[in-house]
Order: structure tokens, then sequence, then C-alpha cells
């Protein structure tokens, strides 16, 4: 395959069907497309485990108001969402912000500025806990009375 074939099956321009070749079908055989293949089953995938625990924080940088669908659904789902505003501009972000408090007000959960254009939606069943709180503890690891 030249060069510009090349270039333009990977730009997606060509169908690139020379990898074809490459393949045996008897490999192929035994995983549906889309499905890990483990070698051995006591291996557990990463994101499995994360699902199991429901231990995820979902990280949005939105370009425009269209991107705040993406934060709904995590939040939706009981996702911990950070929300980054600093790529958008003043107005956008406004809508983005009130669009946030509405989605948290409606599901029960907090929302919290972190930084400067940066917000933190946590769903109703989880706690924040600040490092103030950690410092104030009569029993905290500094005591040295």
């Amino acid at each position: 395959m030249g060069s510009v074939r090349k270039a333009s099956a990977w730009l997606g321009l060509v169908d690139d069907n020379d990898d074809e070749r490459y393949y045996d079908d008897d490999y192929s055989e035994g995983t549906e497309p889309g499905e890990a293949w483990v070698t051995d089953p006591r291996v557990k995938v990463a994101a499995d485990v994360v699902e199991d625990t429901g231990r995820r924080i979902g990280t949005v940088t939105p370009d425009s108001f269209r991107d705040a669908r993406a934060i709904g659904e995590l939040f939706r789902d009981g996702v911990p969402v950070i929300v980054n505003l600093t790529a958008m501009e003043a107005t956008d972000a406004k809508r983005v912000v009130d669009f946030a408090a509405g989605l948290t007000f409606g599901l029960r959960g907090t929302i919290e500025r972190v930084a400067n254009r940066v917000f933190l939606l946590t769903p109703a069943n989880t706690e924040i806990v600040s490092g103030e709180i950690a410092a104030r503890r009569e029993d905290g690891f500094f005591n040295q009375s």
C-alpha cells in the first residue's frame, strides 16, 4: 500500500482492506465484537471492578452548551462530575452552571465550586470530605498532646 493510500486510510477517506489478509478466521471465532478477550478467567477488567464498587468520578470540559448533555447523563447515573468551564465563553459557562444547578436540585445532589470556573456535582448518596474537617479533628495525626 502506498503512503498516500495509507494516509487516506488513516484519515478514514478510503477503506483499509489490506489488514484482512493478515488475520485468520480461526482466531476470530469465539468472541463477539466489542467483547474483551481475557486469557485467565480470574482476571477481571478494571472497568467492571470500578462499576461494581461504584468508585467513579466523571470529568467534563465542555466547549459549548451542547456538551451539557454529557454532564447530565453522568450525574443521572449517580457519578460525581467535575465540570471544568475554563475553555468556555462566560455566557455559555453561565448557562452550563444554571443547568448543573437545576440538575443537582432535581436529583437532590449538591453543586460546589472547587476553583475558578470549576465545579463539583455530587449525587445525593455522596459525602464530600474536605481537608478542613480533617485538620479540625482532635485525634488527628499531628496531635501531640
